[in-house]
Formats: structure tokens, sequence, C-alpha cells
């Protein structure tokens, strides 16, 4: 059986729900090394020196892998320099990289001199790596654009055959998703008489939040009845929008703040009827496509990757939110089953899978 090492140092959020369902689908002897997620910064920097430590606390004879994966807060280039050095190590291994994001394309990045450090170990990592995928062709586009455009900025030197290499070694995985849980629990949904709009993102600026509560806000005094729950995860600096957002409607919210149970968050998404994102930043959206399965509507900004995933009606142009968000509780109509499966059965993890083993090796 292979042997794959995993090194992650932001285990959590989606990043752990993907190495979990990768793990439980694809036939392999995975070892995860990995470290909380926080301090994603301080991860990119010095996370490589810190796993090549615990790899060489191992005895010699398991230090010998036939694939590493990484996500890309490692910098794979200090990673791979540093293995030359470790007894037992299998330089022939693979090094296969995944994308859940790029700093390239992550808001405000480019407009702040201090961050340019975070691109280039995007890029070094990607140059570096066997292999590259991405969760989705905008999130892969998006980066070999802005790779070329880096590499551009060195007018005295011509690097334009290290752009062809990283694309030629890249390519697009979906993550795979366990549905399982939301599937079993569907039966059980809890009726009410007025719509409810889900809103199941991280709290964070990226996620443009103020738009959400001003839409609401909107919705509210034009006299339309709707419920919220505010699910997602909190971290310690909080927009501002949800605490005003919860005193101006919070005779309507049935939910405000993150549920870790997964059955009280799949029940939490079964009992919606809209689901809403605002997003400046989606490579993926994985919240979307769990609310989705449970039978949510989803109204959805026309950009980032919702058109390669979803159909153009459930998408609203740049000032189209409000217009399409009160349609939605208007009409107060769920998905059918029928369509919540085909818009995702495609990312659940059996068909996933196979196309991960092919590109680990296995």
């Amino acid at each position: 059986m292979k042997r794959i090492l995993v090194i992650e140092p932001y285990y959590g959020g989606s990043h752990k729900s993907f190495l979990d369902g990768l793990a439980a689908a694809v036939d392999a002897h995975f070892t995860l090394m990995s470290l909380p997620a926080r301090k994603w910064k301080m991860r990119m920097q010095l996370s490589a020196p810190w796993f090549i430590g615990q790899i060489e606390a191992l005895p010699t004879s398991e230090r010998h892998f036939d694939t590493v994966l990484f996500s890309s807060f490692v910098d794979v280039a200090v990673f791979k320099a540093m293995t030359q050095s470790v007894d037992g190590w299998n330089s022939r291994c693979r090094l296969c990289t995944y994308f859940h994001e790029n700093q390239f394309a992550y808001p405000g990045f480019l407009d702040k001199r201090t961050n340019h450090q975070f691109t280039a170990i995007n890029f070094t990592t990607a140059l570096t790596s066997d292999s590259t995928a991405f969760n989705s062709h905008f999130n892969r586009s998006a980066f070999l654009n802005q790779c070329r455009k880096y590499l551009a900025k060195a007018t005295d030197m011509d690097l334009s055959p290290s752009a062809v290499r990283l694309e030629e070694k890249s390519t697009v995985l979906y993550p795979g998703m366990d549905f399982t849980t939301i599937d079993r629990l569907k039966g059980g949904r809890t009726l009410h008489s007025v719509p409810r709009i889900i809103w199941n993102h991280r709290w964070e600026h990226d996620k443009n939040p103020e738009a959400f509560v001003d839409a609401l806000c909107r919705l509210a005094g034009d006299g339309l009845d709707f419920e919220l729950a505010i699910l997602g995860r909190t971290f310690r600096n909080r927009p501002p929008c949800f605490e005003a957002l919860r005193r101006e409607l919070g005779d309507r919210i049935v939910h405000y703040g993150y549920v870790a149970a997964k059955e009280a968050y799949c029940r939490c998404l079964i009992d919606g009827d809209i689901v809403v994102s605002t997003a400046l930043h989606e490579f993926f959206g994985l919240s979307i496509l769990e609310a989705v399965r449970a039978g949510c509507l989803p109204v959805l900004p026309d950009r980032l990757v919702y058109p390669e995933l979803f159909d153009e009606r459930f998408l609203y142009d740049e000032n189209g939110l409000y217009e399409r968000l009160r349609t939605a509780v208007k009409e107060a109509e769920r998905l059918p089953g029928e369509e919540a499966m085909r818009l995702t059965e495609p990312f659940d993890w059996r068909h996933q899978a196979p196309a991960y083993a092919r590109w680990l090796g296995i």
C-alpha cells in the first residue's frame, strides 16, 4: 500500500474536512502531520522547517514515503531543500500541493508591500512541487494569470518558461464532499411559516457581510417577512455589522453563532430555505454546496467560482443582490430534491476519489 505523508499547518475548517474525507475515500496509508488552524502567516513562513523536525523525530525506517501532500500554507521550496539532509528520506517521492486558496487573489494582498512574501511563497511552492491541484478552474486561472504578471516584473530576466511549467503540471480537482449526514437528516425538516435565510460563511471581511446585512435591512424596511440563521465560524474580531443586525432584526434571528456539532449544523441547513453569498473571495464554496444539498435555494454573486458551479438563474449581477433576494423571499420556494442532487452529487467523494488517487500516484 502506498505511503502518503500529509503536511497541513492549518488543520481546521475546510482544510480539515478535505483531508479527513480524502483519507476515508482513497485507499492508501496516510500519515498526518499538522498544526492547529491559526497564525497562517507564521505557518507559511516557518512551518516547513518545523515539519522537517517532526520527520527527523521519526525512526529512520518510518521516513520513507511515496508521496507528500501539502496545502499551500507550506513553503515547499524550503521543505524540499531541507529533506536533502534527512536520513532515510525517499528523494524520489512525489511532492503534490493542493491549493484551497492562493495569496495572489486574496482581496487587498497585492496592495500591501509587506505581503508580497506570501505570494512569492505560493509561486516557489508551485514551482518546486511535482504537481499542483486547484479546487476550481477559477482558482487555477487566477493563480496562473497572476504568476505571469509577477514574472513579467523581472524586466531583465526572461522567466516565461517557468510560467509554462506551472501551467503544464497543474490541474483542477474539486474538493470531495461527504453529504451522508445531510441526506440522513433530510426527513426531519422543521416547518415554519416564513422563509428562513441562511448565512453559513466565516465572519470575516472577505465574505462581505456588510452587503448581506444591508440587503436584509432593506427587505425588513419594505415589510417582507423572513427569519435568519446566522451560522459560520467566528473569530476574535467579529464584523460590527452582525451586532447591528442583531439590534435591528433580533426578533427574526432564530440562530446566531457558530455550530460546531455536525448534526446540529446540518439540521440548521435543512431547516433553511435560502442561502446567500456576498463573497469577495471564494475559490470553491463548500458551505454553499452543503446548504444546497440540504435544499436551500442559492442566491450568489455572478463572479468568483460561482458561475463555474451554478446555473445563471441562481446568480445576481453587481448591483442585483437586493432584487434577487427579494424575489426569493417573496416566492419562498426551496430547491426540489432532484435539483439539489443534480447540483451537488458530482462533488461527492465517491465520484472524486479516483481522480485524487491518480494524482497522488496511487
